[in-house]
């Protein structure tokens, strides 16, 4: 008799079909317009001598304030510094947050010991928590890192929580009516249900990485990265240099964006049918 207890995984989605190359320009160009405006107004404010050059660059002073840092290396080496703190420090929060938050979804005894702590902390300023860090371990490298992972770690928590709860009920019972132990529950049941909430919590936890990062490093005595550019920069008022250290910034996230957390999301929620493809 076959073993009726054996779980399937969902069946994948059916993968999209690709655009003609019509529709391709077309959301290209939807995508690109908005930066195209934002682009020529900033020319506009900046050629009408509103503000100061120096400190209202024009794009062409930006793009060459970016290239000399580049071909320099300076721009390369603080880009290098911030990332490798910011995979650091999130890599630690993705890892506990996750656990966190199933721990506390799965076990009332853990959410009535975590839950309380974790409202109390959650909603003060990443900012406020920078000089206990710098007191406790230092300026430099391991402050940054532990106090991007400290701060980053709630979003991720609370929404892998909150998927975890979401998870229903008879979805539950109807795989432990066919013979499902614990380990297939959560790896067949809890884990897709709840991963759109984590994916959620890591985009929102990446957010919060960046904006403590970017501010630490302005106080954190560290030698390199981008948020010591910008902060070394506004010394010099040397806009460019900010605007090229701000530019860089958005394109990591964009990347971050388009090429891992998508390619989590189709891999995952979107293979297993749970959501719809971008």
């Amino acid at each position: 008799m076959q073993d009726a207890a054996t779980l399937q995984a969902p069946a994948p989605a059916p993968a999209p079909a690709s655009l003609p190359g019509g529709e391709r320009l077309r959301a290209v160009a939807r995508n690109a317009f908005p930066f195209l405006v934002l682009g020529a107004l900033w020319e506009i404010v900046a050629l009408s001598g509103i503000f100061p050059r120096k400190l209202f660059p024009t794009l062409g002073d930006i793009v060459r304030s970016f290239v000399e840092l580049t071909v320099a290396g300076t721009l390369p080496h603080h880009t290098l510094d911030t990332l490798i703190r910011l995979s650091s420090g999130f890599g630690i929060a993705a890892v506990v947050g996750v656990t966190i938050g199933v721990l506390m979804g799965r076990s009332r005894l853990a959410e009535d010991i975590l839950l309380p702590l974790v409202s109390i902390l959650a909603p003060i300023p990443g900012l406020a928590y920078t000089p206990l860090f710098l007191l406790w371990f230092g300026p430099g490298q391991l402050s940054a890192i532990l106090l991007v992972a400290f701060v980053s770690m709630f979003p991720v928590i609370y929404n892998s929580w909150t998927g975890v709860k979401a998870v229903k009920e008879i979805w539950l019972r109807s795989a432990q009516s066919m013979g499902a132990d614990k380990h297939r529950l959560f790896r067949h049941v809890i884990l897709p249900g709840a991963m759109p909430y984590m994916l959620t919590g890591l985009r929102l936890g990446l957010a919060q990485a960046w904006r403590i990062l970017i501010a630490v490093e302005m106080l954190a005595s560290v030698p390199w990265g981008l948020g010591w550019l910008i902060f070394g920069a506004r010394e010099f008022l040397d806009t460019a240099a900010m605007m090229a250290g701000v530019i860089v910034i958005a394109v990591i996230g964009l990347l971050l964006e388009k090429y891992v957390f998508q390619k989590l999301e189709d891999y995952t929620v979107v293979r297993w049918g749970m959501v719809g493809s971008m």
